[in-house]
């Protein structure tokens, strides 16, 4: 990987800015929380809008889709403006579009207003990474990211439920008010203490599309997809397998997708600690440590109070992983941050889309309880990608200069 430290665009306090590194975190669970938490919700929005819940379901799909086409290009598109108008514009769209898919009673009008903040999803992630990291020294570059990671985690994590029962106990209209809520509060939360932050050196868009020349870019491009379809090829049916395998009662599944989803939390915590201490070892680890839980699933997946301490480990290990591949795209490629991190967020959503679909089709062909032989798939590919990658790269050799990496996110 390139060991040169990319320069700043914009001029940097020589005191960490810890509170900027919160306002991200907030404004990303904002994001996450419009884009996750209409799950919870879907079948209210299938009987409201009198339509199907396989299409209520495409303003999940649509919007991950649009993340996905939109991630190494957009935030490009952006790069020499200020960074706190970028901030401001996405956070507004995204209330605007909030606010119409409250009050709207046409379905197709609910999904443009879904699909266009969509758009504009990568250039606040990619920015929040690319800042969070360069606002605090370089030892602290690591876990000003997980923090971050924290903001995208509580977004899957409490939007799902917290718009079920705001829906429930009111409207699908108050549940939809709730997302732009939280986004409005981001909004004025930037506009108040954010402090500007204008592009003194723009990179230019061949500059910035040149890391693509890079066979590494590529591997670990690919290494992104590998472990993000490990991990959430197999979450994605983790209810499917506590009900069928584990048979958990209903409220039962809802505690351990609830358990999962606060140890992916603790999850992002550790991570900022071992990749800013441990990145290598971290990183070539991770897939066994995975594999390993995978392997205990499918052994002890039947039995209750074992496999309950499996979620509790296989969420924290969820929540180390997202923040692996974040780390292992931008250190590919330190002169682009926000290219890397657009990059990233393409990857990320690939792997889970793929994932999810090379999972489901071990279920269908064989049975749930084999689900995990798809995620092991993943991580054996993701091994033939991440060590030729630090081969190539000299990875194992110059581990310190790596660590420099941090602080172009």
């Amino acid at each position: 990987m390139p060991t040169a430290i990319s320069r700043r665009p914009w001029p940097m306090k020589t005191k960490p800015n810890h509170l900027l590194v919160y306002i991200l975190t907030f404004g990303v669970f904002g994001i996450l929380n419009t884009e996750m938490g209409v799950i919870g919700i879907l079948p209210l929005i299938a009987d409201h809008y009198h339509v199907s819940i396989s299409t209520a379901g495409l303003i999940v799909s649509l919007f991950a889709l649009a993340v996905a086409v939109s991630g190494p290009i957009i935030p490009s598109l952006f790069s020499g403006m200020d960074r706190k108008k970028v901030m401001l514009l996405v956070l507004g769209i995204f209330i605007v579009g909030n606010l119409v898919s409250a009050f709207t009673s046409n379905f197709t009008v609910l999904l443009i207003a879904r699909v266009i903040p969509a758009f504009f999803h990568p250039v606040y992630c990619s920015l929040a990474f690319t800042v969070a990291a360069a606002s605090v020294g370089k030892e602290e570059a690591s876990k000003a990211v997980a923090k971050v990671f924290v903001g995208v985690s509580a977004g899957m994590v409490l939007g799902v439920p917290v718009s079920s029962l705001i829906a429930t106990a009111t409207s699908l209209t108050y549940a939809m008010l709730f997302f732009a809520a939280v986004t409005t509060v981001a909004f004025v939360a930037t506009l108040l203490f954010v402090p500007s932050m204008p592009v003194t050196e723009r990179l230019s868009y061949g500059t910035q599309l040149r890391v693509l020349r890079r066979s590494m870019t590529w591997l670990s491009i690919a290494a992104v997809i590998f472990m993000n379809g490990a991990v959430f090829g197999v979450y994605s049916y983790l209810a499917e397998f506590l009900k069928t395998v584990t048979n958990y009662s209903w409220n039962t599944i809802s505690l351990m997708l609830f358990l999962y989803g606060v140890a992916n939390i603790v999850g992002n915590m550790i991570a900022g600690k071992l990749l800013a201490n441990h990145p290598l070892r971290t990183v070539q680890s991770y897939p066994f440590a995975l594999a390993a839980i995978y392997i205990l699933l499918f052994t002890l997946g039947q039995f209750s109070v074992p496999m309950a301490f499996i979620i509790l480990i296989w969420g924290i290990l969820g929540g180390i992983g997202g923040n692996i591949t974040q780390y292992w795209i931008v250190s590919s490629a330190p002169e682009a941050p926000e290219f890397a991190n657009g990059l990233f967020l393409t990857s990320a959503n690939l792997g889970t889309t793929i994932g999810a679909g090379v999972c489901g089709l071990f279920i269908a062909g064989i049975s749930t309880q084999y689900v995990v032989l798809g995620g092991i798939l993943f991580l054996i590919l993701s091994v033939a990608t991440i060590f030729p990658t630090i081969s190539m790269s000299g990875r194992l050799k110059n581990a310190g200069r790596l660590e420099d990496a941090n602080v172009a996110r």
